[in-house]
């Protein structure tokens, strides 16, 4: 677990005294104050990651006090303390900016698992952090290592043929993430501080697309009413990507092949040969194969681009980086959107490790950005999932792309609601009622 700077708002000072001594054995750092004046001055005076604010402040309510700290403190997580619990004042100190509430007397394992899932969220936080050098936030996708075999070779395979010059061809389904491979690609390249350009093959015309691509000179044709460089000049000392480069016209197909090979080619209406220093990654989701036998791809070019193929396996393939994929995701969102949403329900979990994912990561992310916007609780659950996802919340069936593990969690959770007691799941499961009590904590089930 990551290290907080946490600030403990208690006017019982015993109180203040145990939430203190238990931070600091999880190896967090504590401040402390009693009020909200001397709260907010402390805030000041040191940049806390979280703050435990108890609901009743001697004379002062700490609910007055959440709106005041999140307005002056966006980044500081808020959650309430207090022996007053009920739904109502959750859900106002929701309202108000809180991330979540604990109550008095605490429970120390649920405060435990509260505090690890900010610390991993606060974590993710900082690595979304826009670069103090280039000013751009990185992006969501890249920010977990895989867990899947398939996928772990494929990046590994994209660290290694960065460093060199060559052609690079990303093979894989609509929104398995080809276009930010190839911008990690180039990021890890020598040429990481020249210019990334995508040219979109299926967006433009066979005449829009060339001079698009090389450029053109004034009067080249209708409405070319001054130069244009052209994106293979644009991206001098760096990176042009081709997205979909099966959609690529064949008239440009010989033009792009002889760049490849010589590194020159002619703006549109100029006779004038130009050179560029410039690398060519290219990615596409069809057979670029059978394009080749049909004739509406040139074998030439296939061969000049299929030098280092890296294959990207769709998300049903990768089921183990479902859930981290999500959670880096949801953190990216809500930086964006200045939310504290700390993770998703068991359900929602659920749903997403069983559903199929036909639109692969790029529907997860539209998913989870939905889902970040309408929120206004500390996790995500069910009801904010689009109702194709909720509607495939019971298809999970035995042979469908998932783990082992996850048919096991879902075997559990229906065997435990379907049962009048502990002892009969386990009998039913054909384990002991101390194996099904430790699976039961694993896995997050009441």
């Amino acid at each position: 677990m990551s290290s907080l700077n946490i600030l403990i708002i208690d006017d019982e000072v015993n109180i203040r005294k145990t939430l203190g001594v238990f931070m600091e054995s999880r190896g967090h750092k504590v401040s402390t104050a009693s009020n909200a004046q001397s709260a907010m001055e402390e805030a000041a005076r040191h940049r806390f990651d979280l703050a435990l604010v108890d609901l009743r402040l001697g004379t002062e309510s700490g609910l007055d006090l959440i709106p005041s700290m999140a307005n002056a403190f966006p980044w500081m997580k808020l959650v309430v303390i207090t022996a007053y619990a009920t739904v109502e004042t959750a859900v106002e100190a929701m309202k108000r900016g809180a991330t979540d509430y604990i109550t008095k007397p605490f429970d120390f394992n649920r405060l435990d698992h509260m505090i690890a899932r900010i610390a991993s969220f606060c974590e993710m936080e900082k690595r979304l952090t826009p670069s103090s050098k280039t000013g751009e936030r990185k992006t969501a996708e890249l920010e977990i290592e895989s867990r899947e075999p398939s996928m772990q070779r494929a990046l590994g395979l994209a660290r290694q043929v960065a460093a060199s010059e060559a052609v690079v061809l990303i093979r894989g389904m609509s929104g398995t993430g080809k276009t930010v491979l190839a911008r990690s690609i180039h990021l890890m390249s020598k040429r990481a501080k020249g210019p990334f350009g995508v040219i979109s093959c299926p967006t433009l015309s066979r005449e829009l697309l060339e001079s698009e691509l090389f450029g053109h000179v004034k009067g080249a044709f209708t409405g070319a009413l001054r130069d244009n460089p052209g994106r293979i000049a644009a991206c001098e000392g760096g990176t042009l990507f081709f997205d979909e480069i099966g959609d690529l016209p064949l008239a440009i197909q010989p033009k792009l092949l002889r760049f490849i090979q010589e590194r020159e080619y002619e703006r549109v209406g100029d006779q004038h040969t130009r050179k560029a220093d410039v690398r060519i990654i290219a990615a596409t989701n069809t057979d670029l194969e059978e394009a080749v036998r049909e004739g509406r791809f040139r074998e030439d070019l296939y061969y000049r681009l299929n030098v280092v193929p890296i294959e990207l396996p769709s998300l049903a393939e990768r089921p183990a980086d479902i859930e981290p994929l999500a959670l880096s995701l949801l953190a990216f969102f809500s930086a964006e959107n200045r939310k504290s949403i700390l993770g998703f329900s068991d359900e929602a979990l659920a749903i997403f490790r069983s559903y199929p994912w036909p639109g692969n990561i790029r529907e997860l992310r539209n998913v989870i950005e939905r889902a970040v916007i309408l929120c206004n609780a500390s996790l995500i659950d069910v009801d904010l999932l689009p109702e194709s996802l909720r509607a495939k919340k019971t298809s999970l069936r035995l042979g469908d792309p998932v783990t082992l593990d996850i048919i096991e969690e879902q075997h559990i959770r229906k065997v435990l609601a379907e049962t009048a007691s502990l002892q009969e799941a386990a009998t039913i499961l054909g384990i002991d009622q101390a194996t099904l009590w430790r699976k039961r904590k694993q896995l997050g089930i009441p």
